[in-house]
């Protein structure tokens, strides 16, 4: 298999933008990463663009991909439209890495993108209905709840806040954590802080409010121990990433280009919930740090799929980021900061940065690679030289449905 590298990548701003179009948005990043890699629509072999929305949003079941980089003068072009719930980004990516490697093509683009904003915030909130087994909600429901029952809430009245059912699936999973391993809320309040902290240095994040863990656990409740900060918000944005060849690379320059140590995809299992040495994240890292000969002590820099910021706590946990139980305690040391011994969600994360579902796995990529390169800012994270993304999406039994870990070096 050939060496892959990612010579460009661009990046939309997120946030809620009901007056603009999917291919609009589609346009601002891939238009950002071809010059970022100097090369042409002309150039790219092959497209793999994420989308998980439009179906339900717009009614845009089909042919999705097609015509938005249509709109954007892209013909003559193969194109796969991939739907992987949250985790469609790195699996558009996954797939643009296994074209090159094959030796398919030389370039393939990666591009995820989604507006999920609707008038009708309900609406909104629907697109996470699908995202488990239809066949079984009261099965997975009654599954949770118990689950749950290892912490149970404070007894006051609460007005639980509009929600899509994850923060729900992840309050559960949340408070199973904390009757395992005495995590608290003000663990998980610091993750959140650290988020909305980092997000002030990112100019293309939704939200740049610096928050207190005071103020994180004083917000609105959404489902306990989750407050409003803690969760990511519905967000509409795009994110690209151009893959080539070592050839190519070195045609354009390697001075820029960023080496794929590992792209690894992942379906879950019928694990017991307390079997988190086989959970779907940890599983799909060890492979990936197997094939890469990268350890875990190697990594310089962390974007995880912080859809809460209980998750960014466990995936610490289950990337071997530290001892399992440890995530709490990790979070609240201030190592995972930037300026601390491994920076996580230096981006602002889900919580901050925005999570537009297609779109975020490459907005990881985005990140990474501009730490990698050097060229992150402010937000630069001093001496980066190796970069893990996370990204999962969906939910069956305890886990994610679909994982992918990418491994990225300089």
């Amino acid at each position: 298999m050939e060496k892959t590298y990612i010579i460009g990548v661009g990046m939309s701003h997120f946030g809620r933008f009901l007056d603009r179009s999917l291919a609009d948005i589609t346009g601002e990043a891939v238009t950002e990463a071809l010059i970022d890699s100097g090369l042409t629509a002309n150039d790219i072999g092959a497209a793999y663009f994420a989308n998980s929305t439009q179906g339900v949003v717009e009614g845009q079941h089909l042919v999705r991909g097609q015509l938005a980089l249509r709109k954007l003068g892209f013909q003559n072009l193969s194109v796969t439209n991939v739907e992987n719930a949250c985790a469609s980004g790195s699996t558009a990516l996954n797939s643009a890495i296994a074209y090159v490697a094959s030796g398919q093509g030389d370039v393939a683009l990666a591009v995820g993108a989604d507006k999920m904003n609707a008038p009708d915030r309900a609406q909104s909130f629907a697109i996470f209905d699908g995202a488990w087994d239809v066949s079984d909600v009261e099965g997975q429901i009654a599954r949770l709840e118990q689950l749950g029952h290892a912490v149970q809430p404070p007894k006051r009245e609460v007005e639980p806040g509009q929600r899509s059912v994850f923060m729900d699936v992840y309050a559960a999973l949340a408070r199973f954590h904390m009757g395992t391993f005495g995590t608290t809320q003000v663990d998980i309040a610091h993750v959140a802080a650290k988020n909305h902290r980092h997000s002030v240095l990112n100019p293309k994040a939704q939200y740049r409010n610096d928050m207190t863990v005071e103020e994180v656990l004083a917000a609105r409740e959404i489902s306990w121990p989750l407050t409003l900060p803690m969760c990511a918000p519905i967000s509409d944005g795009a994110a690209a990433a151009i893959v080539v060849s070592e050839k190519k690379a070195r045609q354009i320059g390697l001075a820029r280009a960023v080496h794929i140590a590992a792209s690894v995809q992942a379906a879950g299992s019928d694990r017991a919930p307390e079997d988190l040495e086989h959970h779907i994240c940890r599983r799909a890292v060890d492979k990936a740090y197997e094939l890469s000969g990268i350890a875990p002590e190697d990594v310089s820099v962390v974007e995880v799929h912080d859809a809460t910021a209980f998750a960014e706590l466990q995936q610490a946990e289950l990337l071997r980021l530290c001892p399992m139980g440890e995530g709490g305690r990790l979070a609240s040391s201030g190592a995972t900061t930037l300026g601390g011994r491994i920076p996580i969600n230096v981006s602002g994360g889900l919580e901050s940065r925005g999570h537009p579902i297609g779109a975020t796995g490459l907005a990881q990529i985005y990140e990474l690679v501009t730490q990698l390169r050097g060229e992150a800012g402010d937000s630069q994270v001093e001496g980066a030289r190796v970069a893990l993304a996370e990204n999962g999406g969906g939910f069956h039994g305890y886990e994610e449905a679909v994982a992918v870990i990418t491994l990225l070096q300089r």
